[in-house]
């Protein structure tokens, strides 16, 4: 009988938690939620899932942001996710550019070879929720069932195709959650599957 994955889930930040931007999310106040997310991983919590962050932030190689700002912009979402009854577990994130030529950014795994041993767990089955293709590779790597939401990036991933087999669409992180907590979604089947 195959084993029952860990009620986990990992989310790419930018453009599935909040706006993303193609001149990068540089401060507290560009750090905007998308409609519904935070509602979307309070939900998850509620139905005993935990939620870890997995992110590229190229941003702060590129000179573009210090780390204090970016600690400032996950103060500002764990503030607003407390006040919905919400929490994100931990946030993992790469500070590298692609020249850098390091094993954490994504769609390399190992970001999430990292949440895998500091949590302890096996991420087979894990679902990793990202606008990207590299955020669905990095996930299959390691055993996560990848999902797509159109937010973000993710309409002009899901047009460009290529994804990951089994790959489930959905319209937004809110819509991810409904689906996967029984609320309102798991009766009818994602919009789309690929595969």
């Amino acid at each position: 009988m195959p084993q029952t994955p860990p009620k986990f889930v990992i989310l790419d930040r930018d453009g599935v938690v909040n706006l993303d931007s193609d001149q990068f999310i540089k401060t507290p106040d560009e750090w905007v939620p998308i409609d519904g997310s935070l509602e979307a991983i309070a939900a998850l919590n509620q139905a005993g899932y935990r939620v870890v962050l997995a992110s590229n932030q190229s941003g702060i190689g590129r000179g573009l942001f210090e780390m204090s700002a970016l600690n400032a912009m996950h103060e500002k979402m764990h503030t607003l996710l407390a006040r919905l009854g919400g929490r994100v577990d931990a946030v993992f994130f790469c500070p590298h550019t692609a020249a850098d030529g390091c094993d954490c950014r994504k769609p390399k795994p190992g970001m999430l070879e990292q949440i895998s041993e500091r949590f302890g767990i096996e991420l087979r089955g894990v679902p990793i929720v990202g606008d990207s293709l590299r955020d669905l590779e990095a996930g299959v790597a390691v055993g996560c069932a990848p999902h797509l939401v159109r937010s973000g990036k993710g309409q002009k991933t899901l047009d460009q195709g290529a994804l990951p087999p089994g790959t489930q669409v959905h319209d937004d992180l809110l819509a991810f959650a409904r689906w996967l907590t029984g609320n309102g979604g798991a009766q009818r089947p994602p919009t789309h599957s690929a595969g």
